[in-house]
């Protein structure tokens, strides 16, 4: 019994130092990033965010054509493998 009064306790603290807290009031940015996301200019949604965007759409689409030179490399060596 007495463990489910530590239980409790320790909900009933959690509880309290959670509901006490401050809140910090925190920007609503979503209408801005609709604008930004929604503006038909000509660019795929993929790179609107920037920069950021951008280094990891080519960064992704590097490793993709490496990785498949490489699948394509290991098959052309198991289909004709080395006469010793």
């Amino acid at each position: 019994m007495s463990m489910y009064r530590q239980f409790y306790a320790l909900q009933q603290v959690a509880r309290r130092s959670i509901s006490s807290s401050v809140r910090r009031q925190v920007e609503n940015k979503v209408p801005q990033k609709q604008k930004v996301f929604q503006e038909d200019n000509g660019m795929p949604v993929h790179l609107k965010g920037g920069s950021a965007d951008a280094l990891l759409y080519r960064t992704t689409m590097a490793l993709t054509v490496l990785g498949v030179g490489y699948v394509l490399f290991e098959l052309v060596k198991a289909a004709f493998p080395q006469k010793k």
